[in-house]
């Protein structure tokens, strides 16, 4: 006999949470509200069945939904998905004993996902180029997204053609696709070695890529994938980060221009390629410190090409390691840091110790997040307020930007 669940709430990976006979029971594709039967097997209900549905339930858009691992809650709707990673984040700040007023989420159009990473692999019969589906490394292959932008959807075909080219039987290739102002900027790693037929072969594609670099040797170089930065127009280097939408980038840089306003020097924390570093340097001076050389170099050259900025300077640090100590910080008046997931703990602790009045966190890890911010306020800072983006639509990924100021300092 198959027990019948109602699930109560969403775990951290989007898994319908609900009570079953032996303790909690994860059942994917769920919703609070959801009441459902299926084996379980272990913590896990597998190949649930829904036998009354949520009032948050809606039909899922995509084709590909219920076999694509690139989403996870399509069938949520959008209403409910705002509030609920809103309630992740208030969820991680209390359980350090924490709160903050909360904004509501800003969310990026379905089609605007302009960064991603494919997969491909060679068949019998060809290639297959898509996502990973669920918990699983086999590859669904996708014929629409409703998540990438058109561009990055019409480069699935030829991306297959690449795959039968130059993938083994045994490998999978992975495709990091950038969409830039000049066309699409490709990265592939996992392939054969780049010898002199693969090379003379790869050129073919020049109509489809602006860039194409092949592990880490480059290929072809049609024109410059720039990305623009406020006035700065900046060339990362192949597969760099870039915040996953425009819309994305625009809500994050949005906040931190607001919890930073005013400021007479600014310092930038894992400072990457500029996101905000150079916009922020049209009001103030900047100080920007990355652990990467290759996308400092890429912020620096776009800073000494833009007109209209104040002076930039820059540092290539391992922030992890070597943190900025608070004697260094505190010529700063405000300070951005955005960490990866991990977050920055240590270097959170020096900005403790440095009493820097502003100070603006971005981060894509709720838990990591609060963590530090608990870090900020036993040293006497105040969280203003935090404003949730979802830049991955439709997946559990919560990202933030935060405002942080000293207690003493009027808002």
């Amino acid at each position: 006999m198959t027990p019948e669940v109602l699930i109560e709430r969403l775990g951290h990976h989007g898994d319908g949470i609900g009570a079953g006979p032996d303790g909690p029971v994860f059942v994917p594709l769920t919703l609070p509200g959801d009441q459902v039967t299926g084996e379980v097997e272990g913590d896990r209900m597998v190949a649930p069945k829904v036998q009354s549905p949520s009032l948050h339930r809606v039909r899922p858009p995509c084709a590909h939904f219920r076999q694509c691992g690139g989403c996870s809650l399509q069938h949520a709707s959008d209403a409910f998905v705002a509030a609920w990673k809103a309630e992740v984040i208030a969820t991680a700040l209390d359980a350090h004993g924490l709160s903050a007023p909360i904004r509501p989420t800003t969310t990026s159009p379905p089609r605007s996902r302009r960064r991603a990473t494919l997969a491909g692999t060679r068949t019998k019969k060809g290639a297959l180029v898509g996502f990973h589906a669920r918990r699983s490394d086999v590859i669904v292959p996708i014929t629409d997204c409703h998540v990438l932008t058109p561009a990055l959807m019409a480069c699935v075909p030829v991306l297959g053609e690449i795959t039968r080219l130059g993938a083994s039987r045994s490998a999978t290739l992975s495709f990091a696709l950038t969409e830039s102002g000049a066309g699409i900027d490709l990265a592939v790693t996992g392939g054969k070695p780049l010898d002199g037929p693969l090379r003379a072969a790869l050129p073919q594609y020049a109509r489809h890529f602006t860039r194409l670099t092949w592990g880490d040797e480059p290929v072809f170089l049609d024109a410059a994938p720039r990305q623009h930065f406020g006035p700065a127009a900046v060339i990362p280097p192949p597969g760099a980060f870039l915040q996953a939408t425009q819309a994305g980038e625009a809500a994050l840089l949005t906040a931190v221009q607001e919890a930073t306003q005013g400021a007479a020097a600014v310092a930038d924390l894992f400072a990457g390629c500029g996101t905000f570093a150079l916009p922020l340097a049209q009001t103030a001076p900047v100080h920007a410190v990355e652990g990467d050389a290759a996308l400092l170099n890429a912020l620096g050259a776009g800073a000494r090409h833009a007109q209209g900025l104040r002076p930039i300077t820059t540092e290539a640090r391992d922030l992890f390691r070597r943190p900025l100590l608070a004697e260094e910080v505190q010529r700063f008046d405000a300070v951005v840091i955005d960490p990866p997931r991990a977050g920055a703990e240590a270097q959170m602790r020096e900005l403790a110790m440095a009493q820097v009045p502003r100070i603006a966190m971005v981060s894509c890890n709720p838990v990591t997040f609060a963590r530090d911010a608990a870090i900020l306020t036993a040293a006497g800072y105040v969280i203003e307020w935090v404003q949730p983006v979802d830049q991955f639509r439709w997946s559990a990924h919560v990202e933030l930007a935060a405002a942080l100021r000293l207690a003493h300092i009027p808002a």
